[in-house]
């Protein structure tokens, strides 16, 4: 036996602090390697999830300009008497890649850029609507047709670029 601070303490105590510590330590880095590993996974899931709303983001700008591109054709085509069934044909699948890439959108983006997505959506409708309508009978709609063009200018693309930008914020490209 020896002496500590005016007490005594034997060999067998000692043994006792030493394999405590030694436990405390082996479980120390257990729940450490643990942590880390849990935070690797994090981190891996948000990367993951980042990778799929930009693959997402993708499909949906591409395809709202692709849908808005074939409007803008289709309507010079009905102006002009031009190509007319070609650019309706061009429409259609425009609107229905969108249609799919918004569905897809529905269920991966947060809600500032779902909002955004909902508003554009939202216009390209209702000028595809409007669009549908007066191509039915262009020549009895000409001057609502040619007052569509600062609509498709001014809203319908702002618009779409609204929920550009909302996703490159989102992904951390603009601020």
């Amino acid at each position: 036996m020896r002496e500590l601070n005016g007490g005594r303490v034997d060999a067998s105590w000692s043994g006792i602090w030493i394999a405590v510590v030694g436990v405390a330590g082996t479980l120390g880095a257990a729940v450490l390697t643990q942590s880390r590993a849990d935070r690797a996974r994090r981190l891996e899931n948000l990367e993951q999830n980042l990778e799929r709303r930009r693959t997402c983001y993708i499909t949906l700008n591409t395809s709202a300009r692709q849908y808005l591109t074939a409007m803008s054709n289709y309507l010079h085509a009905l102006e002009n008497d031009e190509d007319v069934p070609a650019c309706l044909e061009s429409l259609e699948a425009a609107r229905l890649a969108y249609r799919d890439s918004y569905a897809e959108a529905q269920m991966v983006v947060p809600n500032v850029v779902f909002d955004a997505s909902r508003a554009a959506k939202k216009e390209l409708n209702h000028f595809y609507g409007d669009l549908k309508r007066y191509g039915a009978d262009p020549s009895a709609y000409a001057s609502e047709l040619a007052d569509l063009h600062p609509r498709l200018h001014d809203v319908v693309w702002r618009s779409v670029g609204a929920l550009r930008r909302s996703m490159r914020v989102d992904l951390g490209v603009d601020r």
